[in-house]
């Protein structure tokens, strides 16, 4: 299954520095917008019931910048917690289980993240 997000909200960067309340509403959009698409897309059924009962669950993760800005690999990470915990929302499971595999392919506009369940 491929769920494909907007690029994350720039307040959602750990160098954003932000107070957390600034945080709340991008943070439960990002989720609530990833809980979405996860159950819209195609063979999510099949998907989720193909999940093992408990174990690992490899996840490749593929960020496509929206530009050529210079952009620390550990920041996109952590600008993808909340839809992380969308998609393990949608799932039916625990984050913790997820084993990412991340890839950082070249810019496209306006910026996506794909992930490959």
């Amino acid at each position: 299954m491929i769920i494909t997000l907007s690029w994350p909200d720039k307040r959602l960067s750990p160098n954003a520095r932000l107070h957390w309340r600034a945080k709340v509403k991008p943070k439960q959009s990002a989720r609530d917008g990833a809980a979405w698409l996860t159950a819209a897309a195609p063979g999510f059924q099949d998907a989720k019931a193909a999940l093992p009962a408990a174990g690992p669950i490899p996840v490749k993760v593929t960020f496509f910048p929206p530009d050529r800005r210079h952009r620390d690999d550990d920041n996109m990470i952590a600008s993808f917690k909340a839809a992380r915990d969308g998609i393990a929302s949608a799932l039916g499971v625990d984050d913790r289980r997820f084993r990412p595999e991340y890839h950082f392919a070249e810019p496209e506009k306006p910026g996506r993240i794909e992930v490959i369940l």
